[in-house]
């Protein structure tokens, strides 16, 4: 009898054994190798972080003990994955390789279609399970938003997979194990190397404690925390990093979520704030969908005629005073310090921070996606990219919400809590002034010894400079060629989706994409 060819499990960003596919496809086919390709490239990338391999890292390590569970080990292979499947099968024979489907920055897309080319090349079957509810080649959202609502609403009421009770290891793995699983935290692999002193920890049994907090206790007060940065720290799902790594799976996410909405429809607060929750998860699909139809929007301005208005300068005077929290503006500065240290702010500080790089300091969106990217540990590229355009105006087709940071400080920091334990040269003002240092009366400066442009510098006109950049990009829009572009890229990228009209709004297809969304895995989560 034939000995089955080696089944190679290559764990991505779904580090877990629950609700695994390719896991479970694989035990049952012959002699599994779980697979984890540490590859420099990917981590000397200009959106990666410490904080993202940290993340990462930690959840390996949780991985690890879970195979472990089923008689299997993990397999951390150190290089090129080409280079990986090759010695793999010059070791082995016949391989099948087996992963979930991959939305990722140009770089991942680069090495799937060199791994895509290898198999082929060698005969490889590469068998690739959904675990989002993206959809693969679909070119247009035209006439197949229905069909996109129905796979994901499929996906996400399938069963979930659950782990093989035991599995046969590939005998000789050892051979192609680099590292030690104890070593993972101590690797430095070329990224960025700005400390996270209070970031998430990651691996499945922090996300599944996690998520049992918040549908049972934190979630209740979710619709109303949102906006706020001290109240959505709290009651924030904060699974965002969990679903970008996949530690805990999409659809086992759903499928809790809408069992515990049966549980507490009665409770007006639980039932409004798991809703939420809900149309979250699903616009989190949306998104991806997106950044796999246009992969440009990663490093190019979507909008043919917005592009070429500024230059990617990274060394920027506003870039770099924007990037140490040093703008001048309390709210924008809190906001970059807190994370900076955290990883971690809610979904309309996030909109407000790159509002105020684009249209207060007149930066083009490139270079602050980035380093919000490398401060982000729950980075998702299909959120990410298209988001950051969207909030900077780029897409030519959404309104434009530019964000004031004194208003968003009135309605979402009343009492400058929150920009007095950021912005600690600012606590002993009181707190109507906290949100505006700069207008602080000449009585109260010596009061309170504080000078405006020593203690805490003077901002720029950001409101000038967003009206003119407001009224420039809506007249850029207004020309026949660029209405025709806005809806090429509304049939390509929008959703159809017709939203109830509230309000005395018009209901369009661009109005679902205003939703606050950028944020949290589960588009931010708020």
């Amino acid at each position: 009898m034939a000995q089955a060819p080696l089944q190679i499990v290559w764990f991505k960003r779904d580090l877990r054994i629950h609700d695994h596919a390719p896991l479970a496809n694989a035990a049952a086919a012959g002699p599994v190798l779980p697979l984890f390709a540490i590859e420099p490239e990917q981590w000397q990338a200009p959106d990666s972080a410490l904080r993202h391999w940290q993340f990462a890292a930690d959840s390996l390590v949780d991985l690890a003990q879970a195979l472990n569970t089923l008689g299997l080990p993990l397999c951390l292979w150190q290089g090129d994955m080409v280079e990986c499947l090759a010695a793999l099968k010059a070791r082995y024979g016949e391989l099948v390789l087996h992963s979930h489907q991959e939305t990722g920055n140009a770089w991942s897309f680069e090495r799937d279609q060199r791994v895509q080319a290898w198999c082929h090349a060698h005969q490889v079957p590469w068998q690739e399970a959904r675990q989002q509810g993206v959809i693969r080649g679909l070119s247009s959202r035209t006439g197949h938003q229905s069909r996109w609502e129905s796979h994901w609403e499929a996906l996400m009421a399938a069963r979930t997979y659950t782990a093989p009770p035991t599995a046969v290891a590939a005998p000789g793995w050892e051979a192609f194990h680099h590292v030690d699983v104890a070593q993972l935290p101590s690797l430095t692999l070329g990224f960025d190397t700005t400390p996270c002193p209070q970031r998430q920890r990651g691996g499945r049994s922090e996300g599944r404690a996690l998520w049992l907090s918040f549908i049972t206790q934190r979630g209740r007060r979710y619709r109303g925390s949102l906006s706020k940065p001290l109240l959505a720290w709290e009651f924030g799902s904060r699974l965002s990093p969990h679903l970008a790594w996949g530690t805990l799976s999409m659809r086992e996410v759903v499928q809790s979520l809408r069992r515990q909405r049966q549980k507490h429809a009665d409770d007006t607060a639980w039932a409004r704030s798991l809703r939420a929750f809900t149309s979250r998860l699903y616009w989190h699909c949306h998104f991806i969908q997106k950044l796999e139809s246009e992969p440009s929007i990663e490093y190019q301005t979507l909008h043919p005629a917005l592009r070429g208005l500024r230059e990617r300068d990274p060394e920027h005077p506003n870039l770099i005073a924007w990037k140490r929290g040093q703008t001048g503006v309390p709210l924008v500065d809190a906001c970059m310090r807190s994370l900076t240290n955290t990883g971690w702010i809610n979904f309309r500080m996030r909109a407000m921070l790159l509002s105020h790089a684009t249209f207060g300091l007149g930066l083009h969106w490139y270079e602050p996606a980035l380093h919000l990217a490398r401060l982000f540990t729950d980075f998702e590229p299909g959120i990410h990219y298209p988001q950051v355009q969207m909030q900077a105006g780029a897409t030519g087709t959404n309104a434009m919400r530019v964000y004031n940071p004194i208003k968003q400080a009135e309605d979402n920091d009343p009492t400058g809590e929150f920009i007095a334990r950021w912005v600690p040269e600012l606590s002993p003002l009181p707190q109507e002034w906290r949100a505006k240092p700069w207008a602080l009366p000449e009585s109260l400066q010596k009061r309170f010894c504080f000078q405006p442009g020593v203690d805490y510098p003077i901002p720029n006109d950001f409101e000038a400079e967003a009206r003119y950049w407001k009224k420039l990009l809506y007249e850029l829009r207004r020309t026949p060629e660029a209405r025709d572009a806005s809806q090429a890229i509304v049939d390509k990228l929008a959703s159809q989706r017709r939203p109830t009209a509230r309000r005395g709004k018009k209901a369009t297809a661009d109005n679902q994409q205003q939703l606050p969304l950028f944020d949290e895995g589960v588009v931010g989560d708020g």
